[in-house]
């Protein structure tokens, strides 16, 4: 069973930051890569980040420099984080944790980061 949950969006100005957290249950995920996406109204998802099982990472060239990616791995539990620094209004969206594993997407319910002045 895997289970995702995010925290940590909220308002903040530009310039600002924020850490988001993903609460990943399920044992299977540590041997998977992890990601972060995002939606802003009226666009498609888009990727931002990635992590691999051995914690190799990549970003969207929009976020290069300004977001860094990591992971903790315990047991059963992982714990995905986003750090997002020097934030723009373009990075208002609502932001989604995301496993794919062999070809199935899991999702988390998102959590909304506002950029606003």
């Amino acid at each position: 069973q895997v289970q995702l949950v995010e925290s940590g969006g909220g308002l903040v100005q530009p310039g600002g930051s924020l850490r988001l957290s993903c609460a990943a249950s399920g044992s299977i995920l540590s041997r998977f890569a992890m990601n972060w996406y995002r939606q802003a109204p009226g666009k498609q998802r888009e990727l931002v980040a990635v992590i691999t099982s051995g914690g190799s990472t990549n970003y969207a060239d929009s976020v290069k420099g300004r977001f860094t990616i990591s992971r903790d791995n315990d047991n059963a539990k992982i714990t995905v984080s986003l750090q997002m620094n020097s934030l723009k209004p373009e990075d208002t969206a609502v932001y989604y944790c995301n496993a794919r594993i062999y070809s199935v997407d899991y999702w988390g319910q998102g959590t909304q980061v506002t950029v606003s002045s």
